[in-house]
C-alpha cells in the first residue's frame, strides 16, 4: 500500500516515512500539502498520515483536496494543537478522517494503515 506522510517537520515526515517502509509499506514523505497533492495526482495514495498545523495549506485543507482526488482513500490527521477540537469545527468538520493527538506511536499508525489495508483488500 502506497502511503504518503505530510508534516512539514522533515524529521517527523522522514522517520515515520522510514518506519512504515520497515513495516513493509510504500511510504513516500512529504514537506507540505502541495507536494503531496501534485503527487496524488500522479499516482493516488492508498492512505494519507498528515499533520494538521502546516504553513501554506494546513492538512485540514490537505485532506478536504485529497478527498476530492481520491474519495476512497484513508486519512489521518495528526495534531499537537490542543485546540483542534475548535479548529476542525470552525472548518466544518472532519469530512470523514480521523484525528489523533500528537505524540502518536508509530505502532498505532501501522495498526491504522493495515487495518485499511484489510478493508481494501490489498
Amino acid at each position: 500500500m502506497r502511503v504518503f506522510v505530510v508534516d512539514d517537520d522533515a524529521a517527523i515526515a522522514d522517520t515515520l516515512s522510514a518506519i512504515l517502509q520497515s513495516a513493509g509499506f510504500s511510504a513516500r514523505a512529504f514537506y507540505d500539502g502541495d507536494m503531496a497533492l501534485r503527487a496524488a495526482g500522479e499516482e493516488p495514495p492508498g492512505f494519507v498520515i498528515g499533520d494538521v498545523v502546516m504553513p501554506g495549506m494546513d492538512g485540514l485543507e490537505l485532506a478536504a483536496q485529497l478527498r476530492k482526488q481520491c474519495p476512497d482513500c484513508p486519512i489521518l490527521l495528526v495534531s499537537g494543537n490542543a485546540n483542534l477540537r475548535a479548529l476542525v469545527e470552525q472548518r466544518g468538520g472532519n469530512a470523514g478522517f480521523e484525528i489523533l493527538n500528537k505524540p502518536v506511536h508509530p505502532s498505532v499508525l501501522i495498526e491504522r494503515v493495515r487495518a485499511a489495508q484489510g478493508r481494501a483488500g490489498v
